[in-house]
């Protein structure tokens, strides 16, 4: 396929039967009569339900929303009203009580405090990467930025060990979750449906046994930007179509973009199937309109997190 703008365009009710023939096969497979599907109030799990109900009927799929004390309102609203539109039985499950009994909040905080010692109640947190990933050269290193109850903010370049703590404290909320699904999807012997796309899994932006802990994958082959166009075909609230992706784990507000993937997704995805096709250089920057210098920075990172990554993507080693 020649490469361009829209080489990741595709026709969407052809794309709508193939997935649901494809989680119907599933489930015939497993010997499964539903879903189980946590819906977050982003667009993937938004997709991921809107599919399910396609392929299973509305009385064969449940919602699970699932909240801690730290995630935004409108995720829950907007997770709610698209259950309602699809027709789907829905249970709201608040996992704070979880979490703190395991001490999410406090290993994490912990270590925050550690950076900023006046961090403390009434502050929220968040880690980014470098911004402007196509014009200057930086490492995959994390900050911390910190608000304070009067909404000021510092911000401070963590060590690997720091990043760490925090992002083990953080996953922990996303192995809750999924606890929770699998609870119920055993109850019921339904299956798990995970919502990872194509542009988290290649660059690991997914947690093992959290929300890449499930039974099938029915959107992991769409890029990003596909699956806001297959969304919009299905009836996907507006609302979320639009909004801008974010991991709703942290307890300040950051989007995908900031906090991992340093450039906006209608740059990305073009650019991350043109890795994965090898592309030739020069076609990219005469499409994209990019220098081969910027073009390279994408690929470094690409690469740079591709491999770190790879054991996530990978059945656990074993001798058999």
């Amino acid at each position: 396929m020649e490469f361009s703008k829209d080489v990741l365009k595709f026709e969407c009710a052809a794309e709508a039967e193939t997935i649901t023939g494809f989680i119907k096969d599933q489930l015939r497979a497993m010997h499964r009569k539903g879903i189980v599907i946590g819906i977050s109030g982003g667009v993937d799990s938004a997709l991921a339900a809107a599919l399910s109900v396609k392929a299973a009927g509305k009385d064969r799929v449940l919602g699970l929303i699932l909240p801690d004390k730290e995630s935004s309102p409108q995720s829950a609203e907007f997770a709610a009203r698209h259950a309602a539109e699809l027709g789907i039985e829905t249970m709201v499950i608040d996992i704070t009580p979880m979490l703190e009994a395991f001490g999410t909040y406090g290993k994490r905080d912990a270590v925050a405090k550690s950076v900023f010692p006046e961090f403390g109640p009434g502050y929220g947190l968040k880690i980014t990467l470098p911004s402007d990933l196509l014009n200057k050269d930086s490492y995959n290193i994390f900050s911390l930025t910190i608000v304070d109850p009067r909404g000021g903010t510092q911000t401070a370049r963590l060590t690997s060990e720091q990043a760490q703590g925090i992002i083990a404290a953080t996953c922990t909320k996303h192995r809750t979750r999924m606890l929770a699904q699998y609870y119920h999807a055993e109850r019921l012997n339904y299956f798990v449906c995970g919502t990872t796309n194509r542009t988290e899994a290649v660059q690991g932006l997914f947690v093992k046994y959290g929300d890449g802990g499930v039974d099938v994958e029915p959107i992991a082959h769409l890029y990003k930007t596909q699956v806001r166009q297959l969304a919009a075909h299905l009836g996907v609230i507006p609302e979320i179509v639009l909004r801008a992706p974010c991991p709703d784990t942290y307890s300040a507000p950051v989007t995908d973009e900031e906090w991992y993937l340093r450039m906006p997704f209608e740059t990305l995805d073009p650019l991350l199937y043109a890795w994965e096709h090898q592309v030739p250089l020069p076609e990219i920057c005469r499409v994209m309109g990019l220098t081969e210098d910027q073009v390279r920075r994408a690929f470094r990172d690409f690469e740079s997190k591709h491999g770190a990554t790879e054991h996530l993507r990978r059945m656990p080693p074993s001798l058999g």
